[in-house]
């Protein structure tokens, strides 16, 4: 069971002598997300594992004050989990729904954790300090699996300034999506891209939005992880009318090099991504093409998500090292065709050129193919309960090894969210 810090326990009990204060009980909610998840990931030809396939039932729990009346407003959020083993073993575990035993291999039959976040108000400025979520293109918490990630921090958020969001924050530990205890943080190290053995006690960020029309926004954000690495992102997203659709434009270039000491290993990349999706009646079509440039991969925080334009992929981040990647995705929402609440996805991705000295050398290529079904019961007893199927195909020419992972995923989840008041 997770203790929240000092500060946020701190900030808590000054918040409970305000709970008479009008706002604080008045504008609080509160709502339980029910979420059943089976993961199963078939592994194709010779490798260490066949399979990592697990089942299980997830319950979080959302309490969130209002803030106290006053030129300075203080609120309480509260954020329970709980996930239960519905069917896993030792030779299947690792699919990121449960913990296990790093030496048995053994999952948990359960896990939970209890996370407090305290927050002040003042204006449209709000300071978070204790459990946090950022959603950020430098630091995306993963939601990705039966409970969310989370960090340990504090984080700013101002909307103060006109068309302009503002978000800084200073974060030591990540807890990560299948634990149920704060760590220290390192890097993503897939196919030996760092040595994420090396961990950091800091990252810190600084960054916003400026909705510069109702049309275009843009973005930049400043990132670091002490001792490892910085990113700076740079991005702008158009969303505009053209013809009888729309088109929407997603730039999206991150610069990463070494911070401090390098614990992690040479950092040296820039990834330049551009997603074009047109969007009509009930269809949109979407291609897109990222790029990767320097000597490394890119790096981002172990546990979280990437957020590059192959968002979504099951797989797969595609951003390896020189790595070269494209893609067509098409969606589509069968509400016209009288199923409301269907909508559907395909997408293609492949990824060549990329260089893995110790996995085959250069103009290495991977691809993946997913398919998605998701439904959302419109009426009746079971209204707002969301039923998502996702299967994808990856393949590589890696070398052979751990790393040449060709595998078929599938994924099923229903959430279920009741809103207690």
């Amino acid at each position: 069971m997770h203790k929240a810090p000092k500060t946020c326990l701190a900030i808590g009990l000054l918040c409970s002598s305000a709970a008479h204060a009008a706002g604080f009980v008045e504008d609080s909610h509160a709502e339980l997300v029910l979420r059943n998840y089976y993961f199963d990931r078939n592994y194709l030809g010779t490798t260490p594992q066949a399979a990592a396939r697990e089942w299980a039932q997830g319950f979080i729990l959302n309490v969130s004050s209002g803030f106290s009346q006053g030129p300075v407003g203080f609120g309480l959020d509260a954020k329970g989990m709980l996930g239960v083993k519905l069917d896993s073993s030792p030779d299947r575990a690792g699919t990121g729904l449960l913990p296990f035993d790093r030496t048995t291999r053994e999952p948990a039959d359960d896990y939970s954790e209890l996370g407090l976040t305290g927050k002040m108000r003042i204006s449209h400025t709000e300071l978070q300090g204790g459990t946090i979520s950022t959603f950020l293109p430098i630091a995306f918490a993963s939601p990705t699996r039966l409970l969310p990630q989370t960090f340990r921090g504090a984080y700013l958020r101002s909307t103060d300034i006109d068309r302009f969001s503002l978000h800084a924050g200073w974060l030591d530990r990540i807890n990560l999506r299948d634990s149920t205890d704060y760590q220290k943080m390192s890097v993503a190290a897939p196919n030996g891209r760092f040595n994420g053995a090396a961990t950091s006690d800091r990252f810190t960020f600084v960054g916003g939005d400026y909705a510069w029309s109702d049309a275009l926004t843009l973005r930049y954000y400043h990132a670091e992880l002490d001792q490892m690495y910085r990113k700076d992102y740079f991005g702008f997203v158009d969303d505009r009318a053209v013809g009888a659709g729309r088109l929407k434009s997603d730039f999206r270039l991150f610069v990463a090099g070494e911070d401090g000491a390098a614990k992690a290993g040479k950092v040296d990349n820039r990834n330049t991504a551009l997603m074009l999706t047109y969007a009509w009646a009930s269809h949109s079509l979407g291609a897109g093409y990222m790029r990767l440039d320097g000597d490394t991969a890119m790096p981002y925080l172990y546990g979280t998500e990437p957020l590059v334009i192959t968002e979504g992929t099951l797989s797969s981040e595609f951003i390896n090292p020189r790595e070269r990647s494209w893609q067509v995705k098409f969606d589509q929402d069968f509400a016209p065709f009288g199923v409301p609440g269907l909508k559907g996805m395909l997408r293609y991705v492949r990824g060549d050129n990329i260089e893995l000295a110790h996995l085959g050398g250069s103009g290495l290529s991977e691809s993946e193919k997913d398919v998605e079904l998701s439904y959302a019961v419109q009426q009746g007893t079971f209204q707002g309960v969301t039923l998502r199927l996702r299967h994808a195909w990856y393949r590589n020419d890696f070398a052979a090894g751990a790393s040449h992972r060709d595998d078929n995923e599938l994924r099923v989840n229903v959430d279920y969210t009741v809103r207690l008041w």
